[in-house]
């Protein structure tokens, strides 16, 4: 068994560049990290067997962001808010169902 069932990757670079868009501009990264991780520690999912949220340098999808990936489906996500963000936890970490809407293309 893997130490980490599933694993969150939240993408914080931050380049603050008006120029060149990055999904961790002005915290937002950030911010989603803390927002994922304390969804799943609340639902009981996070640790060692379950569910481990990572923040990550840049994910090379820059223009679509901010997003985040889940392992080992390699699903993508972009999030507008917090309320995506939880209906993320609640409906692909908690109850393995994809949340369609906020998908991106591989």
């Amino acid at each position: 068994m893997a130490y980490f069932e599933r694993h969150v990757f939240v993408c914080t670079n931050a380049r603050n560049d008006d120029s060149r868009k990055s999904c961790g501009d002005h915290n937002v990264g950030k911010h989603a990290a803390g927002v994922v991780k304390n969804e799943c520690l609340k639902a009981h999912i996070h640790g060692e067997g379950k569910i481990r949220v990572s923040q990550s340098g840049c994910l090379g999808r820059c223009e679509e962001g901010p997003l985040l990936v889940i392992y080992p489906e390699a699903r993508w996500y972009n999030y507008h808010s917090d309320e995506d963000l939880k209906q993320i936890v609640a409906e692909d970490l908690v109850a393995g169902r994809p949340v369609e809407h906020l998908l991106l293309d591989k």
